[in-house]
């Protein structure tokens, strides 16, 4: 482990060296140029959607377990570990704080609301995923040529293939180790039952588009406006890359990814690079809220625990 905690900001740093070799900087700094207020208040408003409905998506999660809080807790909290994700290593830390801040929601004590955390991040990802495989179809109208639509198409049947292997062996554990039908069951409570389905559907679907919208912007913002068919493709993939684990928030990783995904689509590395700065800064003013909220607890002396 302490190798890997060593590894992960070498590697970020090697690849922000990367990157930069790579950029045309007077190409960069006329991206940047375009930037206008109206591109920074609505981006503004687009991460303000995604920190409120992902907060009564994690809301609706915990009530589904036994973990029913206030819409106003669940946005408070939420603004502080979106700040916390995108400030701190590894990208998942303020969650971690966030189910630390609940330990004394219920009478279960951290268990429930670590539980809640890791479905509500568990739906959202699945969500990013789902885009993604959508996508898969809509490759060859990109990469164009027969090959890539026999690609897109063994893609999908791979997914497919993994999925049910995936099922598969949840069937076997379930079967053969008792404590597993717990989380089974826990799971059908927040996405299958009494409703929680479209629920979920709804708010996931509202939250990722979201991301995606914002992602329009920011390049629309840097002078690289981006066809309908980036939101099946070239985006969700630069999503994605947000989840490894090797940087601050996805930095880097999500850079490297536009950069080379937006030449696909027409735009140059420079403009991809530039947008996924944009959409970083966007993602991480959007968040200060959470910082307010830090500063307001430390003048009191009284951290909240819920």
């Amino acid at each position: 482990m302490p190798i890997l905690r060593l590894l992960a900001p070498v590697a970020l740093i090697a690849l922000l060296a990367f990157l930069l070799s790579r950029t045309d900087l007077t190409a960069l700094g006329a991206a940047f140029s375009q930037i206008s207020v109206t591109h920074v208040i609505a981006g503004l408003a687009l991460v303000q959607v995604q920190i409120i409905v992902s907060a009564l998506r994690w809301r609706f999660t915990a009530s589904r377990l036994g973990e029913p809080f206030p819409a106003s807790v669940a946005i408070s909290e939420y603004y502080v570990a979106s700040l916390l994700n995108q400030s701190l290593p590894g990208g998942v830390a303020g969650d971690a704080v966030r189910a630390y801040r609940m330990r004394n929601a219920g009478a279960g004590g951290w268990k429930g609301p670590a539980k809640a955390v890791i479905f509500e991040r568990l739906s959202g990802q699945a969500a990013f995923f789902v885009l993604a495989l959508s996508g898969l179809f809509a490759w060859p109208l990109v990469l164009g040529g027969e090959d890539a639509g026999r690609q897109a198409l063994l893609l999908v049947l791979c997914f497919f293939l993994f999925a049910a292997a995936v099922c598969a062996g949840l069937i076997i554990v379930k079967r053969r180790y008792k404590g597993f039908s717990h989380i089974g069951d826990d799971l059908l409570r927040v996405f299958i039952r009494r409703g929680a389905l479209p629920v979920q559907a709804g708010l996931s679907l509202v939250i990722v588009g979201s991301y995606v919208a914002t992602f329009f912007l920011a390049s629309h913002a840097v002078g690289a406006p981006l066809p309908g068919i980036a939101a099946f493709t070239i985006i969700p993939l630069c999503l994605i890359a947000m989840l490894i684990p090797a940087g601050f928030g996805g930095w880097g990783t999500r850079e490297a990814a536009a950069m080379a995904l937006w030449p696909l689509l027409g735009a140059t590395e420079s403009q991809g690079l530039a947008a996924s700065v944009v959409y970083g800064a966007l993602s991480l003013a959007g968040a200060l809220p959470g910082l307010a909220i830090l500063s307001l607890e430390a003048i009191r002396g009284k951290p909240r625990r819920a």
